[in-house]
């Protein structure tokens, strides 16, 4: 396939800035706390066998410590959480702004996804659909609601003549990173939105975005806030419930991170960047998990070593509704990208770690996240481990243990009846989230779904090790319909 200027040059940066290709010395310092966190695992398991009282599950008192610390963190850096930037979409209103779509198979939810681009406030300038190697029929769903006819293979579709702003992107089947990367060295445009076609945007949240870039000339890369939907059923319900309060204590943590210039996570489903500083960081890296988190360690690396100013935000007035695993499989399949990609990307910047030369996100936020890597297997292994002191009835260890679990719930509940106050502040979002059921998921929670997603990393330990990870076929639950149904645009 013939590259443009712009995917040529973008390529040239990747080979240049990329860690994966370009391996960089590794300080002692970040050495020695990347081995940290392995280590002392081993430390504190050996403390089961050698102790008879409550520190004999050490592993379990170093998972809470950890925990509570994290928590203490971002109840200090949300304490005064902003409220949402005003819609005033006439300040974002010069730039030009291309939206794209990376579709593998995704006929069922296409035309939905694609109306409700065209139906924002401030509409994107462009939506291109990077077809990546679809089989299923999407060409007669696009053909029906927007009139749109096949491009040859590599290249872009004349305008929908049913919806102008629209063009069709036909790749072969490379993955995500690449269909993303190909269009973008179709689009001519001031800010890029990458958004998932199962992502659905609120009606003012590109206008958000606008205003945020057109507010602050350093910010290269922002997301916007996601809630989960799950669909019909009580498993799909009972999984949105409890991924709803996990996306509200994520993104505010995010919002933390933000405020010590070391946010590294954007999410892919609805991210916005300069095009120029997108291209210039070299793009998406098709060997990634999870390449929009790749991507911002890349940018974050660009800036410190050329001594630019650029600035990663969340943006709380930017809403977006995504559809989320709602079967148990799906769930632990997710989880094991989300940490298996998160793993190559700490590997991968390893130099960083602890590193002043990259500010505080060096010295702050990779030790952390060096940390995090095992901290999935730290809390597993203190549930299995209380599992057996009950089995083998020893209750005067184990309910001194059920004790400090206790203590710990009690915290988090009044982090997270707070916090859920502040979040609703932040992003203007109120419906769906109860102080009642933020109660309730608290205490059932640590025994529950924090269970699943420390079974979904350790999962991603294998992906890492094993090398084997993918975006894979999504199967959506929520925002699936009968094209035949969809609504053709007004």
């Amino acid at each position: 396939m013939l590259l443009t200027p712009v995917s040529a040059r973008m390529r040239q940066a990747f080979e240049v800035l990329s860690p994966r290709l370009n391996p960089r010395k590794v300080p002692l310092a970040g050495q020695a706390l990347t081995a940290l966190g392995p280590v002392l695992f081993v430390f504190l398991i050996a403390q089961t066998f050698v102790r008879t009282g409550i520190f004999g599950w050490s592993v379990g008192i170093a998972y809470i410590l950890y925990d509570t610390a994290l928590l203490g963190f971002t109840a200090w850096n949300i304490r005064d959480i902003a409220r949402p930037l005003p819609r005033a979409a006439a300040d974002g209103a010069g730039q030009r702004l291309a939206v794209i779509v990376a579709a593998h198979d995704e006929r069922a939810v296409l035309g939905i996804t694609i109306d409700t681009l065209a139906a924002q406030d401030l509409p994107p300038d462009l939506i291109v659909l990077a077809d990546d190697g679809s089989n299923d029929g999407s060409e007669t769903v696009l053909a029906e609601l927007y009139g749109l006819v096949p491009p040859p293979v590599g290249m872009l579709s004349d305008p929908a003549p049913k919806l102008p702003s629209l063009r069709w992107l036909r790749l072969p089947h490379g993955g995500k990173a690449a269909a993303l990367n190909t269009a973008i060295g179709h689009v001519d445009a001031d800010l890029v939105l990458t958004v998932d076609a199962d992502t659905l945007l609120d009606a003012g949240a590109l206008a958000a975005m606008r205003a945020a870039f057109a507010s602050e000339p350093e910010l290269v890369a922002a997301t916007g806030v996601l809630r989960p939907i799950c669909g019909k059923g009580a498993v799909a319900r009972l999984f949105q419930w409890f991924q709803a309060y996990e996306y509200v204590r994520n993104f505010l943590a995010r919002y933390g991170w933000m405020r010590q210039q070391g946010l590294l996570l954007v999410s892919g489903a609805f991210a916005a960047f300069r095009r120029d500083a997108l291209v210039e960081a070299g793009g998406f890296d098709p060997e990634c998990m999870v390449e929009d988190y790749e991507l911002i360690h890349r940018m974050h690396r660009l800036a410190h070593e050329t001594g630019r100013d650029w600035r990663v935000r969340v943006i709380g007035a930017a809403r977006a509704s995504t559809d989320a695993p709602a079967t148990l499989i799906a769930f632990l399949r997710q989880r094991r990208r989300w940490f298996g990609g998160f793993l190559q990307t700490q590997h991968w910047n390893r130099d960083m770690v602890a590193n002043p030369r990259f500010g505080r996100l060096g010295t702050r936020m990779l030790p952390v996240k060096a940390l995090d890597t095992v901290q999935p297997v730290y809390g597993a292994a203190a549930f299995v481990i209380l599992l057996v002191l009950i089995g083998m009835g020893r209750l005067h260890l184990a309910l001194p243990i059920l004790g400090i679990m206790l203590a710990k719930i009690a915290v988090d509940l009044s982090f997270h009846l707070w916090s859920v106050g502040l979040y609703k502040r932040w992003t203007g979002h109120r419906s769906g989230l109860s102080f009642g059921e933020a109660l309730l998921a608290s205490f059932a929670e640590p025994f529950t779904f924090q269970l699943l997603r420390h079974a979904g990393a350790i999962w991603g330990w294998f992906a890492f090790l094993s090398g084997r990870g993918s975006w894979g076929r999504q199967h959506r639950t929520a925002l699936a319909v009968d094209p035949g149904a969809q609504a053709r645009p007004g």
